[in-house]
């Protein structure tokens, strides 16, 4: 039965379906504006139940004991799961955040292979036997946390999801998944589609509700072992100096504000496009989006003339409209945030080079659309350039020579991501090696794999997500020795 306004979307805790009737919140479609449905909010005793539920599903021998290659095939049938419900996945994630639904489809796809990619290193993943040092034998032992909290945002809910639960579950943990309030849905359909697979109940349980109530409460609790948290930078703050509070380890993948990097020798068709991508896809709202533009001096107006035509270009539409390349933004406040901070950016000067205002026509009017944002003129010390928009609004700014781009491009309190275009591959290298980021792409944008470590530098994180060793992520070693 298709979901009405009034329908109450329950919670998953050990297995049991559970709805909250007392203050559910509304899931609006941010394309619309039409509430979606309703979600129910956890109780103080719902999270309680939620953590103590899943220390008991840990405990069990059914799920401690079991055999990495036995796990692997749990995950490998929740990716058969994801994949054969990937319409629904999508739709969800579509009208709960606006994504295109082309881009939507994608991250199904890639949030199966991420359960997929940790199946084989579930079974796969050696310790080690460490050098002696003495007559005995010693090795290297991991094991599970016991109960892991995973917290993930709005903007790419699919993979982040399944970025934080696979690994965590191959690792051997319980896991409570706390998706944000705008995009809830996706991760009550992973939590079904995990208990098809075999996954036993309460190893996986999903807790909806704010993030200010429900997720400070699961990361003070104190039979929360470890927290995964992908999110704004403000918010992972509180939850580090929470866990710092109890001495618990977290994994933390905050905001950017990453640097595109243009030398004049790039080919500048394939920059061009891998700049539009890289601030427009998503409407902006990624983390490691190139938000701030860096054009050699040389070639700086003839490029940015390009790329501004091209943006003027794109086509703003319904989610699911035939050729739409960019949706809304994923709700109303948070356009509200992006057109002050756009205000804020022509008062301190900027020029307004595309954008800067909601679309035309009455078909989008409704939706928290914006149109894709230029700005050029500003200084280093604007506030646009210096702090995430998370939205679709790019900084032009110029460069003389290496030394001053990448003063330039350090000069951040972030340090997620950042792109170069260059022909000279020295070059490249040198560069790559001076900026302060957790992912350096040359001549390319964007390109993910769930194969190579994730993170950032400085206030862009702690901790690394992805490869092998984010399973290791949801681990702690023990050194065991035997006397010979």
């Amino acid at each position: 039965m298709a979901d009405t306004p009034d329908t109450l979307k329950s919670m998953l805790i050990g297995g049991q379906w559970i709805a909250q009737e007392v203050s559910p919140f509304e899931s609006i479609n941010p394309a619309t504006g039409a509430r979606n449905y309703l979600i129910s909010a956890a109780s103080d005793a719902q999270v309680d139940q939620a953590v103590d539920t899943a220390w008991q599903a840990q405990r069990q021998a059914a799920w401690r004991n079991m055999l990495p290659h036995q796990r692997a095939a749990i995950l490998r049938r929740i990716a058969d799961g994801m994949d054969a419900n990937a319409s629904v996945l999508a739709r969800l994630q579509m009208i709960e955040n606006g994504k295109v639904w082309a881009e939507c489809k994608a991250q199904v796809a890639s949030a199966a292979a991420t359960f997929r990619y940790y199946a084989g290193v579930c079974e796969t993943l050696c310790a080690e036997v460490t050098p002696p040092r003495g007559n005995y034998l010693s090795m290297t032992h991991y094991e599970p946390y016991g109960v892991v909290v995973a917290i993930t945002p709005w903007n790419s809910p699919l993979t982040m999801e399944a970025q934080k639960v696979a690994p965590a579950l191959a690792a051997g943990n319980a896991v409570i998944l706390k998706p944000s309030e705008v995009t809830s849905s996706p991760a009550l359909v992973l939590g079904r589609i995990a208990l098809e697979a075999g996954l036993p109940p309460g190893i996986l349980n999903v807790v909806t509700g704010l993030g200010s109530t429900v997720g400070r409460r699961l990361v003070e609790h104190p039979g929360v072992r470890m927290v995964s948290f992908t999110g704004g930078t403000a918010s992972g703050r509180a939850i580090a100096h929470a866990a710092a509070e109890k001495l618990m380890p977290v994994a933390l993948e905050l905001g950017g504000k990453s640097p595109h990097i243009v030398f004049a020798d790039a080919d500048q068709d394939a920059a061009i496009d891998g700049v539009i991508g890289g601030i427009f896809e998503g409407s902006g709202q990624s983390c490691v989006a190139g938000s701030r533009l860096y054009v050699q001096r040389s070639i700086a107006e003839s490029f940015i003339a390009k790329l501004v035509a091209r943006a003027g270009q794109l086509k703003v539409g319904l989610p699911d409209a035939e050729g739409a390349q960019m949706g809304p933004i994923a709700s109303f406040a948070h356009r509200g945030r992006i057109e002050s901070m756009v205000e804020t950016a022509r008062r301190e000067g900027a020029q307004v080079l595309t954008g800067g205002e909601r679309p035309d026509g009455a078909a989008l009017s409704a939706g928290a659309f914006y149109r894709p944002t230029v700005l050029g003129g500003l200084s280093r010390e604007a506030q646009a350039v210096r702090e995430e928009i998370f939205g679709p609004v790019l900084c032009a700014l110029t460069f003389d020579d290496e030394d001053d781009l990448v003063e330039q491009a350090n000069d951040s309190a972030y340090g997620l991501a950042s792109g170069i275009w260059t022909a000279d591959y020295r070059r490249a290298w040198r560069v790559a090696g001076r900026l302060e980021a957790g992912s350096v792409w040359i001549n390319t944008y964007k390109q993910l794999s769930i194969s190579t470590p994730f993170g950032g530098f400085k206030q862009s994180g702690i901790g690394r997500e992805k490869g092998a060793s984010g399973l290791r992520l949801y681990q702690q070693s023990k050194g065991i020795y035997f006397g010979m």
